[in-house]
């Protein structure tokens, strides 16, 4: 039923050289799958990557050579891979794939697209552009020894977000800020604290678990003050005395006054404050150069002074730079910006050496900071391998073969376990909500617009009461209508931005407008489904919670679809808890604009008792 009989009897190999296709992410995976892919013959081939090439990416991105450190892994890629077979077309774009030029057209122009990424954030983002494309989407990944390969079908198979994900570890800010015990509180503080408090946006609150603030008021109020402190510092980026500025105040102002706790440190040792010049009488004639060459090698104190020194330099330059060429000046961790991660193993050994903690490596440290599981590149290929393979049941429309394959190599039975695709889970609140697609004039589009010309009067939802929120929250319900006569871009509402509606009445599934620029003026409406011909929409009510069962029966009811043409009338079911209650979670969201910001996640340095990865979410190396 779900073979296509376009492709009956027609080789797959012959549908890939016919074939546009996407290739998210050009690492570990991606150099392998686009290997394959390009001597299959696939007619074009398109890669995004927004990163380039570091030296750690040698000894499994094979495209790659020492002459091409730091240069961009899609064009580099492309380069190395059309040698294959000159003629493939390939298409590099060094971008980010959260970038708009990528908007919901352009998945549309593909045939399949290929998941090859490392970050959790990206995976869902090409999740959700896909669905709304509805383009069949291959998602890969490998952890160490371990590979996984699905294929993602709107409507047919289950989604990347069908299972929720683990939640990245978390730390009490208390522990990081006053109490480490552990390297990775020290990594954590300089990474998600102090880089961020000094180059970022302030400190990244997802790296912090402030369920025990309120036992703890007095400390969080102190530390409060000290964040302000480190902004005044911040202000002196780029003078003489910038880097003993900062050094006295988190090494030696700060501890200070940690240790006149007296309280918590009754059954610990308390830390011992640092002076600036005192080390640095010591550590002068050390060999800058040696000591940041040799990422092995666990640096002493007066090392890692060196480094704090040298590291603080090269992003003060960077920051002025770019507030010389007006843009903006803020810097980020990345595992593989040296600036960054030189910053951090040296302010975290430092701090690790204050209390009385083992310092660690530069290279452990980049392994902690950016959640590294060693990569395999057997693994890699295995993967790839088995992504051209199910690209072929794609091609031929035969979804209903189409497997989840898993790579355990240390496993009793077989090194390969397949299952048959899971079907969409209903709850789940990408694929399980109803989609469509609409056109907007953003140049004079209101929220009022879209309320009444497409909500009401196109969907049908007519008197019905709902609820409109973005990735932000809330920007519409009965009861908050401030924003109805505001622009769709003034609520940060761009092209192919997601539009979320809620029955209030908890009847009908969550419908997601994905919302796209007109190319065309919309002369009588500024806001305009793309809605079959007929105008009929079906949008489905919400699966019934199972009924508790007392005679072993369950039912077999296909489930019910709500027909709506026009307003509904007649006795108004008892309404949903407000998401504004002390039961939701989503809050009003007026003007505020989404933040893209990937979220950090952590990983406890010490492996769980399973051999796991010890709480770390890593799906492939980059």
């Amino acid at each position: 039923m779900l073979s296509d009989p376009e492709f009956d009897g027609v080789s797959p190999l012959t549908e890939a050289k016919k074939s546009r296709v996407l290739m998210v992410g050009a690492g570990g995976i991606g150099c392998e799958l686009l290997k394959n892919l390009v001597l299959t013959g696939f007619g074009e081939t398109h890669i995004v990557d927004l990163d380039t090439i570091d030296l750690s990416n040698l000894n499994r991105q094979f495209l790659f050579r020492q002459e091409h450190i730091k240069k961009s892994k899609a064009l580099v890629a492309t380069e190395a891979a059309q040698k294959f077979n000159p003629n493939v077309k390939i298409v590099p774009y060094h971008a980010n794939i959260k970038d708009p030029q990528f908007n919901i057209e352009w998945y549309s122009s593909f045939r399949i697209v290929f998941n090859a990424l490392d970050n959790l954030e990206a995976r869902r983002h090409v999740n959700k552009m896909c669905l709304a494309a509805n383009v069949p989407l291959i998602e890969s990944g490998t952890t160490g020894f371990n590979g996984q390969v699905q294929v993602i079908k709107k409507g047919v198979t289950a989604c990347y977000d069908c299972t929720p994900k683990d939640t990245p570890k978390s730390f009490p800010v208390c522990t990081i800020r006053s109490t480490p015990s552990q390297p990775i509180h020290c990594i954590v503080w300089g990474k998600s604290y102090l880089l961020n408090e000094i180059f970022g946006t302030s400190e990244d609150e997802s790296a912090f678990d402030h369920s025990t603030d309120a036992d703890n008021a007095k400390e969080i109020e102190e530390l409060k003050r000290e964040s302000e402190a480190l902004r005044k510092i911040r202000e002196s980026v780029g003078t003489p005395e910038f880097n003993e500025a900062l050094f006295q105040k988190v090494f030696h102002t700060d501890i200070v006054r940690l240790r006149s706790m007296e309280d918590m440190w009754k059954s610990r040792k308390p830390p011992e404050p640092l002076d600036y010049k005192a080390l640095m009488e010591k550590a002068s004639t050390l060999d800058k150069e040696a000591v940041i060459r040799d990422q092995q090698k666990t640096w002493t104190l007066g090392e890692n002074l060196i480094v704090f020194n040298d590291s603080l330099d090269r992003l003060s330059k960077r920051v002025l730079e770019s507030k010389a060429a007006g843009q903006d000046a803020v810097i980020t961790f990345d595992k593989d910006d040296e600036d960054t991660l030189d910053f951090v193993a040296a302010s975290a050994n430092i701090r690790s050496t204050l209390f009385g903690i083992d310092r660690r490596s530069k290279f452990d440290i980049k392994q902690m900071a950016g959640n590294i599981i060693p990569a395999i590149a057997t693994t890699n290929a295995i993967v790839a391998g088995l992504c051209v393979l199910e690209a072929f049941k794609v091609l031929k429309g035969q979804y209903s073969q189409a497997k989840e394959i898993f790579l355990t190599p240390f496993a009793t039975q077989r090194l390969l376990g397949s299952d048959k695709s899971r079907e969409p889970n209903p709850n789940c609140p990408v694929c399980g909500s109803f989609q469509i697609r609409a056109l907007a004039d953003f140049s004079k589009a209101t929220l009022n617009d879209f309320v009444e010309d497409l909500v009401k009067e196109e969907l049908g939802y007519g008197e019905k009461e709902f609820a409109i929120s973005t990735e932000v929250g809330i920007i519409y319900d009965p009861d908050e209508t401030d924003n109805l006569e505001k622009k769709l871009c003034e609520l940060g509402i761009k092209s192919d931005s997601f539009l979320t509606i809620t029955d209030e009445d908890d009847e009908l599934v969550n419908v997601v407008v994905a919302l796209s620029e007109s190319k065309e003026p919309l002369e009588d409406k500024p806001v305009r489904g793309i809605l079959p011909s007929d105008k009929e929409i079906k949008i489905p009510a919400k699966p019934k919670k199972p009924a508790l069962q007392t005679n072993g029966a369950g039912s077999d009811s296909p489930p019910l679809v709500v027909l709506l043409t026009k307003p509904t009338d007649g006795v108004t079911p008892a309404k949903r808890s407000h998401p504004d209650s002390d039961e939701g979670t989503a809050k009003k969201a007026k003007t505020t604009a989404a933040n893209d910001d990937d979220d950090i996640v952590i990983v406890d340095d010490a492996p769980s008792g399973n051999g796991g990865s010890g709480g770390a979410i890593v799906i492939d190396d980059d």
